[in-house]
């Protein structure tokens, strides 16, 4: 499936962009103010997204985290605290290995996720709230051409294709 996105300044616009478009048999969406937003649409939010990895990562970071601390503390024989003795010395460890494993969740996962999971689905966003218009397209190769040629006649802001494989199947 391909997809094809166009920005354009204002509602009237896209309206006549998506007339354009209709008239030749394409059918498109817009997106903005008074039609689908975002979040109807599809578009991953990068923050929500780098939440949900960083949970994901704490899940198994946070508990590798502890017994990598008590172990470390049983390798090593610090006595780090010598009022809490052998065993709370081995939990404070443990504690601290888990946050430790805490901190790692969120950098890898919601720190990367933030800076490299949102795509280009960020600066589509960000068009949306400062008011453009989205027109979207999804076809074929040629279709997704054919609705190029007629959405440049309309002098996009940005006019971008893209290309989804993860729903292919062998059957």
């Amino acid at each position: 499936m391909n997809y094809l996105v166009a920005v354009l300044p204002d509602r009237i616009q896209a309206e006549a962009a998506n007339i354009a478009l209709e008239d030749k048999g394409i059918n498109s969406t817009i997106l903005g103010r008074g039609y689908k937003t975002a979040d109807e649409f599809g578009l991953i939010d990068p923050k929500e997204q780098a939440g949900k990895q960083a949970k994901f990562m704490a899940v198994w970071l946070v508990p590798f985290g502890f017994f990598a601390g008590i172990t470390f503390n049983s390798i090593t024989g610090l006595d780090t605290f010598p009022w809490a003795g052998d065993i709370g010395n081995k939990i404070i460890g443990g504690i601290l290995g888990a946050v430790s494993g805490g901190l790692g969740s969120i950098v890898s996962g919601g720190g990367v996720g933030l800076v490299f999971g949102g795509g280009d689905a960020l600066p589509y966003r960000n068009r949306l709230d400062a008011g453009k218009y989205l027109i979207v397209v999804r076809g074929s190769d040629t279709l997704t051409r054919d609705a190029t040629r007629i959405l440049r006649r309309f002098d996009p802001e940005n006019i971008q294709g893209y290309t989804d494989n993860s729903n292919t199947s062998n059957a």
